[in-house]
């Protein structure tokens, strides 16, 4: 199948600006695109590319005062299927992981495994290991958060989502992503692309998705603790330990978001160009 997306972000800032971008899809999935995706301003603007620590593909810029707008449009390829389901993916014992995948077992800024760690073990410690600890996490992780679009706050811990029992999608991705690490169980975050292909519309505002990847059998996963259901269409555009690694931007300085507008449609073969 063929997926069009893209954003319209504007940023209004009172005084030139350094921001970092992560709005580019990921690396691994340049080799789907059917259309160059590039990012672009309204204004004369010097963008410079990098690669951080966790292998995104980030941007620099500073905005000048006044109001820019950022966007891009891009058509991918996709398989059309659902996530990986691996029944079978075995846990790893610590001592055989990959030195790079050992810090997707820390505590990080939004998954404080340091409080959730008792209540972890007891509620998940007879479960079977590997792939059934994770769905039995999910499982919980998506009856015991109700989402709440107009009830988002970027300041929310995995514990606040815990406790407060409401959220939107990284919500639900911080407190499994926590829950995993608890078990010992490697999990990082993703933030990217998930349009209602395939599913019902939802009645909210197309927005960027979160979910959350875990290390099994060798292998890294797709889980989407919001969802509990294997979903089509995902782009990947980032993943790192939490939401701060893969913040669309970065600001150094006060800023404030004007626009938000992201699109993620199946092209259909009637509009096909």
């Amino acid at each position: 199948m063929k997926i069009r997306a893209g954003f319209d972000v504007a940023y209004e800032c009172w005084q030139p600006t350094p921001m970092l971008l992560v709005l580019n899809i990921h690396p691994s999935r340049r080799v789907d695109l059917l259309t160059d995706q590039t990012l672009t301003f309204d204004r004369d603007i010097e963008a410079w590319d990098y690669v951080d620590g966790f292998g995104n593909a980030c941007s620099r810029i500073t905005a000048p005062p006044g109001l820019t707008t950022i966007s891009t449009r891009f058509d991918i390829y996709d398989t059309g299927q659902p996530d990986i389901t691996a029944w079978d993916a075995i846990q790893h014992d610590i001592k055989d992981l990959p030195d790079e995948v050992l810090v997707f077992l820390l505590g990080s800024r939004y998954c404080d495994t340091d409080r959730l760690g008792n209540f972890a073990w007891a509620q998940f410690a007879n479960t079977p290991l590997g792939w059934g600890r994770v769905q039995a996490i999910c499982d919980f992780v998506h009856n015991h958060i109700r989402f709440d679009y107009q009830l988002a706050d970027a300041t929310r811990s995995a514990h606040g989502g815990f406790s407060e029992r409401v959220g939107v999608c990284r919500d639900f991705a911080h407190l499994a992503i926590t829950l995993c690490r608890c078990m010992n169980i490697p999990a990082r975050y993703c933030t990217g692309y998930l349009g209602d292909i395939g599913v019902p519309a939802v009645p909210y505002p197309m927005d960027f998705s979160a979910w959350f990847e875990v290390y099994l059998g060798g292998h890294w996963y797709t889980f989407d603790a919001r969802h509990n259901t294997p979903r089509i269409g995902r782009i990947l555009m980032a993943v790192g330990r939490d939401a701060t690694d893969v913040a669309l931007t970065t600001h150094f300085g006060p800023t404030m978001l004007s626009r938000f507008d992201v699109i993620t449609d199946e092209i259909l073969p009637a509009t096909a160009e």
